[in-house]
């Protein structure tokens, strides 16, 4: 059995120098330096945030040497089309998982471009953490179909965490286990997280946040991975924000590798029908019917606290240099040569990397050290204005230049809108961060205005830079209101009342309409005025209306002019309850448009009868 797993790792191994390789090509602009060893710097601090996975078991599968072609009979990898395929992984990617995977990227790309996510990250994760929930056994929902669960973190083998769910999402009342396609702990899914709720998602519009559903979990885990203002095009954030989810270098090249082969090709094939991973037997890693699946993934938790070990947090802590898989060049920590013994976990010597057909292939050079930007500049168009309920057509940007005023690529910079505006970035957000271009230019995402009216200030700020911050005004003017040319009344029942007595109840409804059709949303002002034909002004007795915000003295404080009236979709409008103090007479109400159409009822308030 040990032979047969040497083997087996060797060929990944193997496997794995490509993919890095891979991975150096596509992102030459971000090759790392060498690689640092971490542990030789003692325990990092505990994170406030427990982690993704609670340095639970992972699948260590390495992607195949051959590249990713569908092979025969895609459409059913399992040869029989019952029997579960096992053995080396292959591109093919289940439907409705890659469809999350997908989604979450779409989705992730509008609120927060400057991360950069690739979905194949997503899917590397989703390899390695359940198989691509299990091979794609997900409902029309994208829900599992058994629950994927890790194995209990009670600190044999894996850190210890104590039950933070009741079992909720886990099944366990004593202790956490990882959860779902993207294995998230229930502490993890639930708490913290920007807005201190948790990371958990809505990832298919029902309403709920499930890390059993893998569209629900993708969009989480790509927004875990984005956090912090990560850009993941940058080598040394992307290795941070795998690492937020087990702090392990070898979790990390296991990943990336999976990554750089999803990125050179892959294929969908039906939900259910996915290659399975080769299981490893991992710390306590047994299977569980009962509770799901929890078997054979390595582990790598560490201690017996009760959280979740030494690991990255989003916008927190930096790994202090995990070895690259694009630095030394074969994915693992050193090139392996065939037929030689491999022990996991144990660094081998640093060679050159080879392609499958024996020529060395050049490792990428270094990026050049950034400019510095020493300025932001506000750029484009510089009216930001819009109406209530608009997008704004011009989209917040500004340019970092160095001291020479060149242009600087690469500068993170954030968009913030402030507490006073109502106005939001794709997805209600209301921070966003995007990197500059070649031309130096950030290009914010389209803003929409809410219903608030007036100005605002956006702030733009360069991220771990010392540029003073950019300050972009915008204003939000109020909607035109819709044209009315006729007001009617929709009863012609006489309005009568008697003296200290109020009239009927929605005695009072009027429509609003313009060239015959119906005026919706239409604001109408409602005043008590004098019979003087010639300058009518605002009655002082007779009929009044009543504030029905106003409280204490001034509850029944009569108000002769109501402002804030609408008239509904239909373009109706029942006027609030009519009151009357001591004065009989006739008196007269005028509703007025913006646009100064009106309409003039006669309110009749008769003398109360006579006592004998």
């Amino acid at each position: 059995m040990a032979a047969t797993f040497r083997r087996r790792l060797r060929r990944g191994a193997a496997s794995t120098a490509v993919a890095a390789l891979v991975l150096a090509a596509l992102t030459a602009s971000q090759s790392p330096a060498g690689a640092k060893n971490t542990a030789a710097k003692g325990p990092e601090p505990t994170p406030a945030d427990t982690p993704i996975d609670g340095g639970a078991a992972y699948y260590t599968d390495l992607p195949p040497l051959n590249s990713p072609v569908p092979p025969r009979g895609s459409n059913d990898p399992r040869p029989d089309g019952d029997s579960i395929v096992t053995g080396p992984a292959q591109a093919g990617i289940p439907a409705t998982v890659l469809a999350a995977y997908k989604k979450a990227e779409s989705e992730i790309r509008a609120a927060d471009p400057g991360c950069r996510l690739p979905w194949q990250l997503l899917a590397g994760i989703g390899k390695v953490e359940s198989g691509q929930a299990r091979g794609g056994a997900v409902d029309a929902e994208g829900t599992t179909l058994q629950p994927i669960l890790g194995p209990q973190l009670n600190g044999h083998g894996f850190a210890r965490i104590t039950d933070t769910d009741g079992g909720r999402y886990d099944g366990d009342r004593t202790h956490d286990r990882a959860v779902g396609p993207m294995q998230f702990i229930p502490s993890t899914w639930s708490q913290g997280g920007p807005a201190g709720t948790g990371w958990g998602a809505d990832g298919n519009g029902d309403g709920k946040k499930d890390p059993n559903n893998v569209f629900d979990a993708a969009l989480a885990a790509g927004t875990y991975l984005c956090a912090g203002g990560r850009n993941l095009s940058v080598q040394q954030d992307l290795d941070s924000a795998v690492l937020g989810y087990n702090h392990s270098e070898e979790y990390l090249r296991t990943v990336l590798s999976w990554f750089a082969f999803y990125r050179t090709g892959s294929y969908e094939v039906p939900d259910g029908k996915g290659v399975l991973p080769t299981h490893r037997p991992g710390a306590n890693g047994t299977r569980d019917h009962a509770n799901g699946s929890t078997e054979g993934r390595t582990g790598h938790g560490r201690g017996t606290g009760d959280t979740a070990g030494n690991r990255p947090h989003p916008g927190r802590t930096k790994p202090n240099g995990p070895a690259k898989p694009s630095g030394s060049g074969d994915g693992h920590t050193g090139s392996h040569t065939p037929g030689g013994d491999h022990t996991p976990g144990t660094p081998e010597t640093p060679g050159t990397p080879q392609t499958p057909g024996g020529k060395p292939t050049p490792t990428p050079k270094p990026p050049t050290k950034p400019t510095t930007p020493t300025a932001l500049q506000q750029a484009g168009d510089q009216d930001l204005t819009t109406t209530a309920g608009t997008d704004f057509t011009t989209k917040p940007q500004v340019r970092a230049v160095d001291a020479a005023g060149k242009p600087v690529a690469g500068v993170p910079v954030r968009f913030t809108l402030p507490g006073t505006t109502d106005a939001r970035f794709p997805g209600g957000a209301t921070t966003v961060i995007v990197t500059t271009g070649k031309d130096g230019l950030a290009t914010a995402p389209t803003l929409h205005a809410g219903a608030k009216t007036g100005d605002f200030t956006l702030r733009a700020t360069a991220v771990g830079r010392t540029a003073p911050a950019v300050d972009i005004k915008a204003t939000v003017k109020a909607k035109p209101a819709p044209k009315v040319d006729l007001l009617t009344r929709t009863s012609d029942k006489e309005l009568t009342a008697t003296a200290g007595h109020a009239f009927a109840e929605d005695a009072v409804e009027i429509k609003a309409t313009y060239q015959g059709k119906i005026a919706a949303g239409v604001p109408i002002t409602a005043t008590m005025i004098t019979d003087d034909p010639d300058h009518p002004v605002q009655n002082d007795k007779g009929p009044y209306f009543k504030d029905s915000q106003a409280t204490g003295d001034n509850k029944d404080k009569p108000l002769r002019t109501l402002t804030g009236l609408t008239t509904d979709a239909d373009g109706l409008l029942k006027l609030p309850k009519i009151y009357t103090d001591t004065h009989p007479g006739t008196f007269l109400l005028r509703l007025t448009t913006p646009n100064g159409t009106t309409l003039t009822l006669k309110l009749k308030i008769a003398a109360p009868a006579k006592t004998a």
